[in-house]
C-alpha cells in the first residue's frame, strides 16, 4: 500500500470500503425509470474499460481498503468477457457480488459459483406479467421469475429490488412481502429517484412512511418485526413473523443514509462518481491509459464528496430538474 493510506476517507470522515463497478451501458431490458424513452448515447467501445483495466483499477481500490465489489450495468451478464472479469476480480481479497435483471442468469450459475459470488441482487418491479412488460418494454417476466426461484434453489443469497412508482406498482407492496413467505429472499422497496430522462417527479414517489402504511394496514403490529440493520446499510429491514424471507425500504429521497455512506461508483467508461446523485465525475481511465497513477485522482474525488446527495440536501433541491438533469441517466451510471 502506498503512503496515501487514507485516500478513501472523505472530508466528513467517511471511509469508503465498497466499490460498485458498471461493466456495460447496454441492457436487454428498457426499464422506464432507468433508461430514457429515446435511449441513451452509448460510449464508444474504445472508451469502455477492458477487463485488464477493470482489474487494475479495482486492485488499487482494494489496496486502499475496499472490501466489497459489486458488478452492475446496464446488464453485466451481457458483456461477453464476464467470465474473465469474474475470474480476475475473484483473485482479489474482496466480497464479490452482482446486480442483474436475471433474464439470462441461468446460463451463468456455474461461473458465478466458481468465482465465489454468493450474493445476487435481482431487479424486478412487478410480479404481474403485463405490468412487468409495460415497465421493462420487454416480455421476459416468466424467465426472470423462474430464475429467481432457480437462484434460491442453487443456494445464492438473493435480494429482490423493486422501484416503487405511485399508481403503477404501489398496490403490489403486500404481494411482494408475501413473496418472502416461503422463500428466503429479501425484497427491497426503493424510492423512485431523479435522474436525467426518467420523468421523475415527487408525485410518483412512494415514501418509506407510505410503504409502512400499507404494511401496518395488512399485518398486525406484533407480527411486524424490525430487524437489525447492518453497518453502512442503505435499507431499513423488516420481516413478518413466520415468513422465511424479509423486506426492506431504501429511502434515498425521504430518509437518506448519507452519514454512513461507504460507497463509490465506477462507470463503464472509467469515470469515478463519489455519489449516485453527483453531477461530477473523475476520469480514472484516461489517467490509467496515460501510464499515470490514479491514486491522486481518487483522493481528490473522494475529498470532494459532499455531505448529502451530491449537494441536493433538501427535498426542494431534489425537485429542481436543473440540478438532477446534469447527472447521467441511471443506465449509464450503473445500478
Amino acid at each position: 500500500m502506498s503512503e496515501n493510506k487514507n485516500i478513501l476517507t472523505d472530508s466528513h470522515g467517511r471511509d469508503h470500503t465498497y466499490l460498485r463497478i458498471s461493466l456495460i451501458e447496454r441492457c436487454n431490458l428498457r426499464c422506464t425509470y432507468c433508461m430514457p424513452e429515446e435511449g441513451v448515447k452509448l460510449s464508444p467501445k474504445s472508451s469502455l474499460m477492458t477487463y485488464e483495466e477493470i482489474y487494475d483499477i479495482a486492485k488499487t481500490f482494494v489496496e486502499h481498503g475496499v472490501t466489497k465489489i459489486r458488478l452492475t450495468g446496464g446488464e453485466p451478464l451481457i458483456r461477453k468477457d464476464i467470465p474473465v472479469i469474474l475470474e480476475k476480480l475473484a483473485a482479489l481479497p474482496v466480497e464479490l457480488s452482482i446486480t442483474s435483471n436475471a433474464v439470462i442468469i441461468d446460463k451463468f450459475i456455474d461461473v458465478l459459483k466458481a468465482n465465489g459470488v454468493k450474493k445476487i441482487n435481482v431487479s424486478i418491479d412487478s410480479l404481474d406479467a403485463a405490468k412487468f412488460k409495460h415497465i421493462t418494454r420487454r416480455h421476459e417476466f416468466e424467465k426472470v421469475y423462474n430464475n429467481i426461484l432457480l437462484l434460491v434453489k442453487e443456494g445464492f443469497e438473493v435480494k429482490v429490488n423493486a422501484v416503487l412508482i405511485k399508481g403503477f406498482n404501489d398496490n403490489e407492496i403486500i404481494d411482494f412481502i408475501n413473496f418472502t413467505k416461503d422463500l428466503p429472499i429479501s425484497v427491497r422497496f426503493i424510492e423512485f429517484m431523479p435522474f436525467d430522462g426518467n420523468k421523475w417527479d415527487m408525485g410518483k414517489m412512494v415514501s418509506y412512511a407510505e410503504v409502512m402504511q400499507y404494511v401496518n394496514a395488512s399485518f398486525s403490529e406484533e407480527n411486524i418485526e424490525r430487524l437489525q440493520d447492518a453497518p453502512n446499510d442503505t435499507s431499513k429491514n423488516y420481516k413478518i413473523k413466520g415468513y422465511k424471507g424479509s423486506f426492506a425500504i431504501i429511502s434515498s429521497v425521504t430518509n437518506p443514509f448519507c452519514d454512513s455512506c461507504n460507497r463509490l461508483r465506477l462507470t463503464a467508461n472509467g469515470q469515478l462518481k463519489n455519489c449516485l446523485f453527483s453531477s461530477t465525475e473523475s476520469d480514472l481511465l484516461s489517467t490509467l491509459r496515460a501510464g499515470k497513477s490514479i491514486e491522486p485522482v481518487i483522493k481528490k474525488a473522494v475529498q470532494a464528496k459532499l455531505k448529502m446527495r451530491g449537494g441536493m440536501d433538501t427535498l426542494n433541491k431534489l425537485q429542481q430538474p436543473l440540478l438532477y438533469s446534469k447527472n447521467r441517466s441511471m443506465i449509464t451510471i450503473g445500478g
